[in-house]
């Protein structure tokens, strides 16, 4: 056969018929996607009350570790977890620390957290990968 150059035309009043089909519009929800962890979603998890009820929360459970206080140690440490979809949170562990054991009172206050808002992508809770800033600092405790 020849794919050469020509134009022909076709029959406008002929009947178009598919073979099979090319699309559809049921979406199917696989195990995999149930254990998927999102790390960008529609709507992203969230405390109870929202980040100023986190504040407080953080406010009235962490304790300063007495070792950080003696020497000092200041700083900001980076907790990620994973929100699951019933908004518990699991995975707890430290993205970046500053040691003296305020790594391991950040992990602790986040583990006793109450369950959150969980994430929602087309209009269902999925797991979220999330990380949360906690910052140790003297002088007020935090």
């Amino acid at each position: 056969a020849d794919p050469g150059q020509k134009n022909l035309k076709g029959d406008k009043n002929a009947e178009v018929t598919i073979d099979e089909p090319v699309g559809t519009s049921e979406v199917k929800v696989t195990e995999e996607d149930n254990n998927r962890i999102f790390t960008s979603v529609e709507q992203v998890p969230e405390f109870p009350g929202g980040l100023e009820a986190f504040g407080r929360y953080l406010s009235k459970n962490i304790h300063y570790p007495a070792i950080a206080r003696e020497n000092g140690t200041q700083g900001r440490v980076i907790v990620s977890f994973v929100c699951e979809r019933d908004g518990s949170l699991t995975d707890v562990k430290v993205s970046r620390g500053i040691g003296d054991g305020c790594d391991e009172e950040a992990v602790r206050v986040i583990k006793a957290s109450p369950h959150w808002k969980p994430g929602i992508q087309n209009g269902r809770p999925v797991r979220v990968a999330y990380s949360v800033p906690i910052s140790f600092t003297l002088g007020t405790e935090q």
